[in-house]
C-alpha cells in the first residue's frame, strides 16, 4: 500500500510539470554584464523568459569593474564579459566553474558622432582636429577603451591627445557612448553594439574600425560558481550558446566566435 502511494505521488508530480506552465517552475539567475552587451542582453533574456520562464537579473558595468565585484563577494552567477582575460582569471581563481568559459561575441569598435555627416567613412574628422571633445572608456577597465587607444596609436594621433581636455574618458562604455550622445562630446570610440541595429546605424554617423587596428576584442562568458547549482544559471548559459542568442548577437553587429 505503501509503494502505491509512492507511485501515486510521483504521478501526480508528473502529471502537474506536464500541465502547469514554465513559469510555475521559473527561477532566476543573476547576471553581470559588460557595459557593451547590455542591449543584446535585454533581448536575449526576453526570448529566454519566454522559452524557460527564467528570469534575468542583469547588472552592467565595466569589465574591471564586474570582475572586482565578483571578487569582492557580488551574488552574481553568469559573467558577460568585454574581453576573454577576466574570465579566465575567474577560472584560474577558482571563482568560476572550471571549464564554463566560452566565447559568446568578438566586439567592434566605431569612430560615432549624434550628429548625421559628422564622422566620415574613413575617419578622416580625427586628422582634421577640429573637434572639442573625443570621447573613449577607461582603457584601463574596458576592453574598448583600450582598443581607443591602440586605434589612436595606429593612426599616430594619441601623443597629440593623451593628457589634454581633448580626451575625455568614461568609466565604461555606457558613459563613454552617452557623452557622445548629449553632446558633451563631438565624437567618440564606442561599441557598434550601441548604435547599431539590424544592419544599420541607428543615429548620427560612423567609421567602423578596420579590424586590424586594434586586438580582437574576444566577449568571454563564464558560469559562476555561486551559480554552478541553479538551474536558471545553467539553462542562461546553454541558451546563450543557441541559434536564438546567435541572431540576436549578430543583429547588433558582433561578431560570432565559429
Amino acid at each position: 500500500m505503501q509503494g502505491f502511494k509512492s507511485l501515486f505521488a510521483a504521478a501526480v508530480v508528473l502529471t502537474l510539470a506536464a500541465v502547469l506552465p514554465a513559469g510555475a517552475w521559473a527561477g532566476e539567475v543573476s547576471v553581470a554584464v559588460a557595459a557593451n552587451f547590455t542591449a543584446p542582453l535585454q533581448a536575449i533574456a526576453a526570448g529566454f523568459e519566454k522559452d524557460t520562464g527564467h528570469k534575468v537579473v542583469a547588472s552592467s558595468g565595466s569589465t574591471g569593474q564586474l570582475y572586482t565585484q565578483v571578487k569582492n563577494g557580488a551574488p552574481f552567477e553568469v559573467f558577460l564579459a568585454a574581453d576573454d582575460e577576466r574570465p579566465a582569471q575567474l577560472e584560474t581563481e577558482g571563482d568560476a566553474v572550471a571549464g564554463s568559459r566560452f566565447t559568446y561575441a568578438i566586439g567592434t569598435l566605431v569612430l560615432w558622432s549624434a550628429r548625421e555627416g559628422y564622422v566620415d567613412g574613413k575617419g578622416d574628422v580625427l586628422k582634421k582636429n577640429d573637434y572639442a571633445h573625443l570621447s573613449i572608456a577607461d582603457p584601463a577597465k574596458a576592453p574598448y577603451g583600450a582598443a581607443a587607444v591602440e586605434t589612436l596609436k595606429k593612426l599616430g594621433l594619441y601623443h597629440m591627445l593623451s593628457g589634454t581636455e581633448k580626451l575625455v574618458t568614461g568609466n565604461n562604455i555606457a558613459q563613454a557612448h552617452q557623452f557622445v550622445s548629449t553632446g558633451n562630446a563631438e565624437l567618440g570610440f564606442v561599441a557598434l553594439s550601441q548604435v547599431y541595429k539590424e544592419g544599420k546605424l541607428t543615429s548620427g554617423s560612423g567609421w567602423i574600425v578596420p579590424a586590424e587596428y586594434y586586438a580582437p576584442i574576444r566577449q568571454d562568458a563564464a558560469l559562476l560558481v555561486k551559480g554552478k547549482d541553479n538551474p536558471a544559471a545553467t539553462a542562461f548559459v546553454d541558451y546563450l550558446k543557441g541559434k536564438k542568442a546567435a541572431a540576436v548577437i549578430e543583429s547588433f553587429g558582433y561578431q560570432l566566435n565559429k
